[in-house]
């Protein structure tokens, strides 16, 4: 989708940087930040088509210090592309307790990524050269490590790649380089996969995922429910402004008429100040308004605690695009391996693998979140809890506890 001029530009200037070989991903990372230090620090944004499809894009960080920003983008996504180095030390360290690739693995299922596309890079490198041996140390690892995630195996497909020559990303392999390997490139595996159901008879919702000014009030997220035009009221919650799209856009510049579920748009509102909007706000139909809570039951798997968790634990909510402070009001249930049953009595605390079913409350700026059981909009309705920089917890809301029901 970049011209070559554009592409020649990028090799001009990642040459004057002394980072000549770097020159693709600058289609990519576009700020000044992230082309010095060669690493994405935001959600890049990407559009591009192929005969069957549209695709967009959200590169994710990698790196460790920019998790909160991942979860944002995988929030948004449909399939995951995970990316795994085969060189050696690289594999290692990614995959290795406390690596990247776990947690991203994880957050990526938590977030409701439940299609994983595995393209393990760098095969072309001198320590690997497209050694099969390798390729099946990296794939075997990984595909239990997956499974233990949830990932079933239909859900999971991998493929060699070397993404610098690529190799195997718009064309299949040249005969020869990888006989162990005779399936898709990814561009082709990507186009022939099943459409997702989308549910565009339902009624509009949107969480926002972020706001800018741009000739008036901008916002933009994907669709998670029911379609839009131009012209369309909304209520944006939780404040319940009434607004109205007065102009949406797609991945380019130009206009369109329509965005239905699964879409990724932008839209310019009328009736709104960018500084009344913060991401995780939800944009909705007036006929059915996302429930705005001050507490909630969910349950919760416990995956890393450096201590026991008991009433009264602070952590940092991640729902959709909404980032709020909570506590564990109430440890309620305890739940049994296996069976999923829950303990009669309430457990006094819980460690790092347990799985409970525990009454949470926002304890934030905000005092309140956007949100929805899981039941009735899974992609409202998932979390995850961070606490001093890693993840600790994922869990599923069950219950919303609402004003009339406290």
């Amino acid at each position: 989708m970049v011209d070559e001029r554009t592409m020649d530009k990028y090799k001009r200037e990642a040459k004057e940087l002394g980072r000549e070989s770097w020159w693709l991903s600058w289609a990519l990372d576009l700020t000044k930040e992230e082309r010095s230090k060669g690493k994405t620090v935001e959600v890049g944004r990407g559009f591009f088509e192929t005969e069957k499809r549209r695709y967009s894009i959200l590169d994710a960080p990698g790196h460790k210090t920019y998790v909160p920003s991942m979860i944002g983008g995988a929030a948004q996504a449909d399939v995951g592309v995970l990316v795994i180095s085969a060189r050696k030390g690289e594999y290692e360290t990614g995959f290795e307790k406390g690596g990247q690739t776990r947690e991203h693995a994880m957050l990526a299922k938590t977030q409701g990524v439940n299609k994983l596309v595995v393209a393990i890079n760098k095969m072309d490198d001198s320590t690997v050269e497209w050694s099969h041996d390798r390729y099946k140390e990296c794939t075997t690892k990984l595909s239990q490590f997956l499974k233990g995630m949830g990932y079933n195996k239909g859900d999971v497909f991998f493929m060699p790649i070397a993404a610098q020559q690529l190799m195997n990303i718009k064309d299949r392999l040249p005969a020869g380089v990888a006989p162990f390997y005779d399936g898709p490139s990814l561009l082709e595996y990507l186009d022939n996969m099943q459409s997702l159901e989308r549910k565009v008879n339902a009624p509009f919702m949107m969480a926002v995922a972020g706001k800018y000014r741009d000739m008036g009030t901008m916002v933009e997220g994907k669709i998670e429910a029911g379609v839009c035009r131009k012209g369309m009221n909304l209520i944006m919650m939780p404040n319940k402004e009434k607004v109205e799209i007065s102009a949406l856009y797609g991945e380019t510049e130009d206009e369109i008429q329509l965005g239905q579920c699964g879409d990724q748009v932008r839209m310019r509102l009328r009736g709104i100040e960018e500084d009344d909007i913060s991401p995780g706000f939800v944009l909705c139909s007036p006929k059915r308004l996302v429930h705005n809570v001050k507490a909630f039951e969910a349950q919760i798997r416990i995956l890393e605690l450096k201590t026991i968790l008991t009433a009264g634990f602070n952590c940092v909510l991640h729902v959709h695009a909404a980032i709020e402070e909570v506590t564990f009001a109430a440890l309620l249930h305890k739940l049994q391996k296996g069976t999923n049953r829950k303990s009669k009595l309430p457990p006094t605390h819980a460690r790092k693998g347990d799985s409970i079913i525990a009454r949470m409350e926002v304890t934030g700026g905000a005092g309140s979140v956007c949100v929805e059981t899981f039941e009735d909009a899974p992609q409202l309705g998932r979390f995850t809890l961070r606490d001093q920089g890693q993840t600790i917890a994922i869990g599923k809301i069950t219950k919303l506890i609402t004003d009339d029901a406290a």
